[in-house]
């Protein structure tokens, strides 16, 4: 295309767009309810019910009404919150069928139903198991119920320091596969209880292996964690519980 050519075609394209943008700059869409409509002609008596969905603007087109003569009739301010299952009046308050408000009441709304009492938190399960702490140092966490990174308890200590089984039992896991546990130890005690170890620095068993209370089974690390620690749970029935329930007193 010649540069003469192009400039025809821009011009063209440009002028388009002023014919396009002054088009739409005159033209001008009211809804109802604007002071451009005449006055709504009430309908006394007659009302209208709340659907799921509906806006008063909708409302007031359905009804052949300007929508802020049906806001004044019925009390609604910006920006008529309106509810399901409510009535609206079609006419202005006291003509034809009463002064009273047309709100619905809380049962008109939603049904009244009493609120169940909170459930009452399950009693810890009972455990035949002789448990003992899995390693010396500090307590410096604690479970918390729901909370996805505590839910067991967080023991400080030594790099290399032994950590032990807290009882009998079988090694069903040894790895480092599961993300946030580092260096991971699982024991299964019997059917219902499990025990986990994370964060060592060395494991010193292998799945399979039995396993006698109070016998080490890793070294004491930071793999997975900020500091030198254990991480150690009890699960019941694959579901964590609070280990210092079942924990002997220090």
């Amino acid at each position: 295309m010649t540069g003469t050519r192009r400039f025809v075609a821009t011009g063209s394209l440009l002028a388009l767009a002023v014919l396009l943008g002054g088009c739409w700059s005159t033209k001008v869409y009211r809804e109802p309810g604007t002071s451009s409509q005449p006055p709504s002609k009430p309908r006394p008596g007659v009302t209208t019910t709340v659907r799921r969905g509906d806006t008063l603007f909708a409302i007031a087109s359905r009804n052949g009404v300007r929508q802020q003569d049906l806001a004044a009739w019925n009390g609604l301010d910006p920006p008529y919150t309106i509810y399901p299952g409510q009535k609206l009046r079609l006419y202005p308050a006291g003509k034809g069928g009463g002064t009273g408000t047309t709100r619905p009441t809380a049962a008109a709304t939603k049904p009244s139903t009493p609120t169940p009492p909170a459930p009452k938190p399950a009693a810890p399960a009972a455990s035949d198991i002789k448990w003992r702490w899995p390693a010396d140092g500090e307590l410096i966490g604690r479970y918390v119920a729901g909370e996805p990174t505590k839910q067991g308890v967080d023991i400080a200590g030594a790099s290399g320091a032994p950590v032990r089984a807290a009882a009998d039992g079988v090694v069903v896991y040894s790895g480092s596969g599961l993300v946030g546990y580092g260096e991971l130890i699982i024991i299964k005690h019997n059917e219902q209880w499990l025990s986990a170890y994370g964060h060592n620095r060395n494991r010193l068993v292998n799945e399979g292996q039995l396993v006698r209370s109070g016998q080490q089974i890793a070294e004491m690390g930071r793999s997975g964690a900020p500091r030198e620690m254990l991480h150690f749970e009890v699960r019941y029935n694959g579901k964590p519980v609070d280990p210092l329930i079942y924990l002997p007193r220090r």
